[in-house]
């Protein structure tokens, strides 16, 4: 199956949701053709908190109505498209940097960041939602958030899991990422769409280019530093689907598991 997937690429407003389905809309205008959509890291309420109350104050109970859930559910209705977005989630007095996969039909389901990066450990719970893969009918996704890109583990099981594409959410900083996922992806032999946030919050500035990978390690598509904007590209699952790289050599059933024990 060839699908369309599009990169949402923009500067979410700390702490306003109501701001960010504003921003968000003239991006979603610029979607045609798209089967799935994925938007940053926490793409509801920006991510330079000063501490736990600020950000308690602009999270989302997932499922439950509000301005920003509303949003994606009208632009997955009216567009007919499935649609990734990371997002501040509450559960009781515990909040998580999560991200959210939204179809014409309602909410899919979610995973919840398990590496959390410098100062989310003051106010974020680590992930606890597993490794899910998603089959959007034709084509199978899993779900990382930025500084998950570090840790192989949750990338291989996902792959091995049947992940044609991994949806990486990210506010990153460095180019380390955009090292790495070339590698990623020729090691499991899946896409991986990077969608990343642009802008300075408090100090620190995170630097867009948003970026596609394609099975074979290519880089294939990649955003500007600093504009918001839209990138696409089309993935096809027979490449995907093909764990061979040489004609004797396929990448799970090669592995010697028995031997990697620590």
């Amino acid at each position: 199956m060839i699908a369309k997937i599009s990169v949402i690429q923009f500067q979410p407003a700390l702490a306003d949701p109501e701001e960010n389905t504003r921003r968000l809309q003239p991006l979603f205008d610029k979607i045609e053709g798209s089967r799935l959509v994925i938007m940053p890291e926490l793409s509801n309420s920006g991510y330079n908190f000063k501490d736990f109350r600020e950000a308690s104050s602009c999270s989302e109970v997932i499922g439950r109505k509000s301005l920003f859930q509303d949003f994606l559910f009208n632009q997955a209705r009216a567009k007919n498209i499935y649609i990734v977005s990371g997002i501040n989630e509450r559960e009781e007095d515990r909040l998580y940097n999560s991200a959210i996969l939204v179809g014409p039909g309602g909410i899919l389901g979610k995973y919840r960041k398990m590496h959390l990066f410098m100062n989310e450990k003051d106010i974020f719970q680590k992930g606890d939602a597993g490794l899910p893969v998603f089959d959007l009918g034709g084509f199978k996704i899993g779900i990382m958030i930025c500084f998950d890109y570090l840790f192989p583990e949750p990338w291989r099981i996902m792959a091995q899991k049947g992940a044609d594409l991994i949806c990486h959410p990210s506010n990153l900083l460095t180019e380390n990422a955009h090292r790495c996922l070339p590698g990623i992806s020729l090691m499991n032999r899946i896409y991986i769409a990077t969608a990343n946030r642009t802008g300075t919050e408090r100090g620190i500035t995170f630097n867009g280019r948003s970026v596609f990978t394609d099975p074979t390690g290519i880089i294939t598509r990649m955003a500007s530093p600093d504009k918001d904007e839209v990138i696409s590209f089309e993935i096809d699952t027979q490449l995907s689907g093909n764990k061979m790289i040489t004609p004797r050599n396929h990448v799970f059933d090669d592995r010697r598991p028995e031997y990697y024990l620590p």
